[in-house]
């Protein structure tokens, strides 16, 4: 019983279930609970940026070969775009299969505004998208960071300094996570009391198709993918099971992304390669929502009784191709998106995103989940190929041999002291927080 009462899982599992029954019971008091959803959020994202700043700073500057990291952004760039058109080519084909569309009543957008989603997809753009995106900006600058500390004769003192700050801002990502509780039972609250059950049904078919769909992919794609590196999908999804309840509660891939890196280096993939494919995944690398926007396209063209010729289809691909990977960088991405797209094809009435508008942000959480294992498979698969992943590490984490296993114990057992986690995967791992 102690040990439950003690793991972060059970509290963030029991506040979400909190979140859910104020908001169906209390609906007025629930929707003023999304302050503390945005306040955990928010604390989380002053993490993000440092830690990936320290990460990839800290991995290139050790890693000494710099046409390595060339090779591994090169090849995560082409693995992003082969996984994520193969998940648009699932949500299409499984949009025809199940057609989430048909029968629905096109009137029930009356009513709702779009406005803001169309004047955004008229203006936006790639650079505005780049300049916009600080986690990006912040990529960069890491990266050319670490190229300079590695050619710099005197860079020991600098990294020493690094190092030191990489642990207490992990050490106080820990004391954070304390209360991803609150942010869980706020998000999920939010979302019931404002939009409530009932608005699922009219929609529901959707709604069990964006589900199915992304369950395939995870479990079908991502779990290929985890077995050619020989490791089992569900033994990562247990152990990355509180970040994901933490994404489930809040609908934010974001506030799992700082634990979600740590983990990644905890179970044996090299710091650069965690450094540099997690944060590029944010932006380019969106499995959930690419496979949102096929499905969403291909229901509206069902509601409207569109038929898209085969010609229509390869354009609708082309365009997500490109557009799906900005969604992450715009407020409302998946609408913004969505909107832009049906403006470019020009078969498809853009009023029809306001069927849309009640249900999205049930389906943001499948959305959240898959873009979060997507980005930890992506890793895996990358660490893997360049021979940057301990095996038998890997195998003791997720194998549940680990050495710390709540917060609590983490801030116990943390010691400054302990030396930094080594870059090259071969050598033996210490747990340090």
């Amino acid at each position: 019983m102690k040990k439950i009462v003690t793991n972060l899982t059970f509290w963030v599992l029991t506040a979400i279930i909190a979140g859910a029954l104020l908001g169906h019971f209390a609906p007025a008091t629930a929707v003023k609970m999304d302050v503390l959803g945005k306040a955990f959020i928010s604390v989380v994202k002053l993490f993000i940026n440092p830690i990936i700043f320290l990460t990839i700073t800290l991995g290139i500057s050790s890693m000494g070969d710099l046409k390595k990291v060339g090779r591994i952004g090169g090849k995560a760039l082409l693995y992003f775009e082969v996984v994520t058109t193969l998940a648009l080519v699932i949500g299409i084909g499984v949009a025809y299969v199940i057609q989430p569309g048909a029968g629905v009543v096109p009137q029930n957008a009356d009513g709702a505004s779009i406005n803001q989603y169309t004047q955004k997809a008229g203006e936006f753009s790639w650079l505005q998208f780049l300049a916009d995106n600080l986690t990006l900006q912040v990529l960069l600058v890491s990266i050319v960071g670490g190229i300079f500390l590695s050619r710099y004769a005197r860079r020991q003192p600098v990294i020493d300094q690094l190092t030191w700050a990489s642990r207490y801002v992990f050490l106080g990502l820990h004391w954070v996570m304390r209360f991803a509780p609150i942010g869980a039972f706020g998000g999920m609250a939010f979302t019931i009391g404002k939009y409530g059950v009932a608005t699922l049904i009219p929609l529901g078919k959707l709604m069990v198709t964006v589900y199915i769909t992304m369950a395939l992919f995870v479990f079908l794609v991502l779990g290929t993918i985890l077995r050619y590196c020989g490791l089992k999908l569900w033994a990562f999804l247990g152990y990355i099971k509180e970040e994901l309840l933490i994404v489930l509660g809040t609908s934010s891939s974001e506030a799992g992304l700082p634990g979600l890196m740590e983990k990644l280096e905890r179970m044996g993939c090299a710091k650069p390669v965690v450094g540099l494919v997690v944060p590029a995944g944010y932006s380019f690398n969106l499995d959930g929502t690419t496979i949102y926007l096929s499905l969403a396209t291909l229901f509206l063209a069902q509601v409207y009784n569109v038929t898209l010729t085969g010609g229509q289809i390869l354009t609708v691909i082309g365009i997500l191709m490109v557009t799906s990977k900005g969604a992450a960088g715009v407020t409302g991405s998946g609408f913004v998106v969505l909107a832009s797209t049906l403006t470019a094809i020009k078969v498809i009435p853009v009023e029809g995103l306001a069927l849309l508008l009640g249900v999205d942000r049930f389906m943001s959480e499948a959305r959240s989940i898959t873009n979060f294992i997507g980005n930890g498979v992506a890793t895996i698969f990358l660490a893997h190929n360049e021979g940057a992943l301990d095996h038998a590490q890997a195998e003791r984490m997720l194998g549940g041999h680990t050495t710390v296993a709540t917060v609590d114990e983490a801030i116990e057992q943390y010691d400054p002291s302990l030396p930094n986690l080594p870059v090259e995967p071969a050598t033996p791992r210490k747990e340090v927080l």
